[in-house]
């Protein structure tokens, strides 16, 4: 088939395509024996998809197949080249057709408009449109168009499967490297596969890297000094939507109270060039919504953090991130303060305004008094223990509730105090 035929130009991931989905690796949750979206590949009844998920995990490749098996006219775009002149030279040369396939790689950098042009020929089913995306669809494709189009995630294949990708283009004669009599030792195709984050792509352009090497030192193997050489380092996927849950995982670590996970999710986002001030501020807020007045140097050293970042930069920045974090993280933990204001913004954005007792208002102008305004107020260091009961509000309403927790736990105590007087 001339869509498969091998160029020996062309790098050695793009020649190791699967050509059908028998040699199709990992995605079993969608691609198994039996699962509906291989049934309807093999039956080329496919309506239209959006496939999403890591670089390198088969997307554009399983359309490839799509595109080998099916009956329909495939036409296919990429949207980093592609414009609205594109899709409708597209969409002109589908409506000649019974049916037609449009495969639209990278789908997610189409612009909203360049979305909206591809929408009444999806609706109508004169275009099955196929979209592959390294982000989430239910943030980076219009709503109309996601919902008329089945959507499948893509995972990172497995350290077994990249193996097996690794072995089966060392032994291919015809499209892989099977011809050069290349040997690999196994503790490099398991570094390999570790450091490649699931990414075929990436493993396969390791790996011809390295017979590249190979080749020009007359070396006897590949091994893994070899294939730590050509990594030099290692790289992070991290998209938008990766960035997102990460920082969820982060925050969510040091509310849970474990270090070693926020230290994990930290390193990672440092590691993939996160903004560190980003990081920072992450911190603070984790430090005053969960933590709180259950430890409120927690809040000082936060805010000591990220200023310290603004001053000495990084990678030097990532130390006393890590001190916030951790500090943060084994912190006692309350709510209240969040819950608190939460509790009165719901009042007074719900509820009747009360107005502020006479007692209260500001007696700081002339006439003041006239108005009754500040009369009958009693300074609380004029008596004993600086306190002194009155009224503060014209109705009662409790908003705090303090835990057990840290110093809320005196709070706690001299509330409970002050309530029953």
């Amino acid at each position: 088939m001339e869509l498969f035929k091998s160029d020996r130009r062309a790098p050695l991931a793009w020649r190791m395509q699967p050509e059908n989905l028998d040699e199709f690796v990992g995605q079993t949750h969608i691609l198994g024996p039996g699962k509906p979206l291989r049934e309807a590949i093999e039956r080329d009844s496919i309506v239209s998809l959006i496939l999403y998920g890591p670089p390198g995990t088969g997307k554009t490749a399983l359309a490839r197949i799509i595109a080998g098996k099916t009956g329909a006219f495939f036409i296919s775009l990429n949207a980093v080249t592609s414009g609205i002149a594109d899709i409708k030279a597209a969409l002109k040369n589908a409506g000649k057709r019974d049916r037609t396939i449009l495969f639209i790689d990278e789908i997610h950098r189409f612009n909203k408009l360049q979305q909206d042009a591809l929408l009444p020929d999806v609706e109508s089913g004169s275009v099955t449109l196929i979209g592959a995306s390294t982000h989430n669809p239910f943030f980076s494709i219009i709503p109309a168009l996601s919902s008329r189009s089945m959507i499948f995630q893509f995972f990172p294949l497995s350290g077994d499967d990249i193996k097996l990708l690794l072995e089966r283009a060392l032994h291919d004669r015809e499209r892989g490297i099977g011809g050069y009599g290349i040997r690999a030792e196994p503790d490099a195709l398991d570094f390999i596969a570790a450091v490649s984050e699931g990414d075929a792509r990436k493993a396969l352009n390791t790996l011809e890297m390295g017979v590249f090497i190979i080749k020009s030192r007359n070396l006897p193997c590949y091994d893994v000094a070899l294939a730590k050489e050509v990594l030099q380092k290692k790289s992070l996927y991290y998209s938008e939507d990766e960035r997102y849950d990460t920082i969820s995982a982060f925050i969510k670590s040091m509310r849970g109270g474990d270090p070693d996970a926020v230290l994990y999710w930290l390193a990672k986002m440092i590691e993939a060039g996160e903004d560190p001030l980003y990081i920072a501020r992450r911190i603070i807020i984790c430090a005053s919504e969960d933590v709180g007045n259950a430890d409120p140097r927690a809040l000082q050293v936060a805010v000591a953090a990220m200023h310290a970042v603004e001053s000495i930069g990084m990678p030097e920045g990532r130390i006393p991130l890590s001190q916030a974090a951790i500090y943060t993280a084994m912190a006692p933990k309350s709510n209240a303060s969040y819950t608190g204001i939460e509790n009165a913004l719901s009042s007074v954005r719900q509820e009747k305004l009360t107005p502020v007792p006479a007692h209260l208002k500001s007696a700081g102008y002339k006439g003041a008094s006239r108005l009754g305004a500040g009369i009958g107020y009693k300074y609380p260091h004029d008596y004993k223990g600086q306190s002194i009961n009155q009224q503060y509000m014209t109705e009662d309403k409790t908003f705090f509730f303090p835990s057990e927790e840290g110093y809320e736990k005196i709070f706690k105590k001299r509330l409970c105090e002050r309530r029953s007087r």
